[in-house]
């Protein structure tokens, strides 16, 4: 039996390998989004929501790069809200840290179903809530074994799902360019019939960057994970530098295809997804069941990214006396048990509340998270703009630096205030970033209250 003083000395251990690593970076931004709800974008903006997935490419780029130049300073599985804490004051990073739990122990429930669905369609006799719960066991007890079932389970998530994507480009590139052998297609004329490149107006290209923005949500995992391997600086240094990349082969590459040679305002187009309805466009034998494979894995990944990743930021709350203090406890293993027990629980309240009240109070739940992510960013943002500045006055040096600070800093504190103003100035985003608002005072109210909440008030 451990005794308590070496349960104390227990830490997060190094079980996760550099491959492991990069994968985790890359499938962090690669989620059912893109194969399935790009669908309703192309539908709202055309052909030009190509800006607004360059526009939100370019914003988390810059949001990367921030998180980067503070996470090699100080690699922590808290992440953004450690460095909140330091920065702002340990009431930033206590709210904006439950908030981050908060919105993944829904997603988790949300993926749990969405894997479900499709096992549900191909086997009907098998109930729905089964499959989810199957699912929810499964990724749970892996996570609790050790980190490393972790990582050998979203590493090969993100094979399949790289592999998915490149196939799907060349496959795409060669109809485009008259190759393709199975339909008669060529060409990106799609680019500027029916209406033209921008059939909707400039402002559907904003509702498009609202739409897009929660596909790249993720990308910070990379920076929570790095704590659980060797040398996490050079991890997070590689992962920053190599987001560019991602975002324009994954996003902008496979999405230029689907505008190209599927119509923007095909029906099909959102009925069965975008991917889906370019392989049936092409002739793809078995389009249906390969998108289905496909995005079965995606949303397992993100489930299973969405536990580890809830797990750690409840763990780094509970070390820094912002949760329960059990929420800290690591197994011999290396694996905050409690934190991840706890988190699978939430997770399963969320299943049953969805299928005991299908469309109610879960879908009630669900809107609260609905300006999470730009709360995220918007406070990376302001700790990295404080932080830098604290560097700079005490003259450390920095491993990895944010471009022209402090102006793009400032640039994008600017865009995110104004992407939210106009979140609740709009009729159709209005209710969620309401409900985010105030799920967000009612958890800076709890932080403020606690004992030691004049502490909780005051810059780290």
């Amino acid at each position: 039996m451990v005794s308590p003083n070496n349960n104390k000395q227990r830490s997060l251990q190094h079980g996760l390998t550099s491959r492991q690593v990069s994968m985790i970076s890359i499938a962090g931004i690669i989620g059912a989004g893109l194969f399935i709800g790009s669908s309703n974008a192309i539908a709202t903006a055309g052909p030009a929501i190509l800006i607004s997935y360059a526009m939100t490419g370019l914003l988390v780029l810059l949001v990367m790069r921030m998180l980067g130049e503070m996470a090699i300073a100080n690699p922590n599985s808290g992440s953004f809200s450690t460095y909140a804490s330091e920065a702002i004051g340990p009431w930033a990073g206590f709210t904006i840290g439950w908030l981050y739990w908060w919105f993944w122990v829904l997603i988790i429930p949300v993926e749990a179903i969405a894997g479900a669905d499709i096992l549900h369609a191909y086997f009907p006799d098998v109930p729905s809530w089964l499959f989810a719960f199957v699912i929810m066991v499964v990724l749970s007890a892996t996570n609790l074994i050790s980190v490393k079932n972790f990582g050998a389970f979203e590493y090969w998530f993100a094979l399949v799902k790289v592999v998915a994507i490149i196939a799907f480009i060349v496959v795409c590139s060669l109809a485009v360019f008259g190759f393709w052998p199975l339909a008669e297609v060529s060409g990106i004329g799609h680019l500027w019939q029916n209406g033209g490149f921008m059939p909707n107006g400039f402002g559907t290209v904003l509702g498009g960057v609202l739409i897009t923005i929660f596909s790249f949500f993720g990308a910070e995992i990379v920076t929570i994970a790095a704590d659980e391997t060797a040398n996490p600086k050079d991890k997070i240094r590689r992962a920053t530098n190599l987001v560019v990349y991602r975002i324009a082969i994954f996003y902008l590459a496979s999405i230029f295809l689907v505008v190209s040679l599927v119509a923007w305002n095909d029906p099909s187009l959102k009925a069965v997804g975008s991917f889906q309805r370019v392989l049936e466009v092409l002739n793809v034998p078995g389009a249906k069941l390969l998108v289905d494979l496909v995005v079965l894995v995606a949303v397992t990944s993100c489930m299973n990214s969405g536990l580890y990743t809830a797990s750690r930021m409840l763990y780094s709350l509970g070390a820094r006396g912002q949760a329960l203090s059990m929420t800290k406890r690591i197994s011999g293993a290396g694996v905050p048990t409690v934190a991840v027990i706890v988190s699978t629980l939430a997770g399963f309240v969320g299943c049953f509340v969805n299928y005991v009240l299908p469309g109610k109070v879960f879908g009630f739940l669900l809107s609260t998270t609905g300006a999470i992510a730009l709360l995220v960013y918007l406070v990376i943002a302001v700790s990295q703009l404080r932080m830098r500045a604290r560097a700079e006055r005490e003259g450390r040096a920095l491993e990895l630096k944010m471009w022209l600070f402090p102006w793009l800093t400032w640039l994008v504190i600017g865009t995110i205030v104004m992407v939210l103003g106009y979140m609740l100035l709009s009729d159709a985003y209005r209710y969620e970033t309401l409900m985010t608002a105030g799920v967000t005072a009612f958890i800076l109210l709890v932080s403020l209250t606690q004992k030691g909440g004049k502490a909780l008030a005051q810059p780290a």
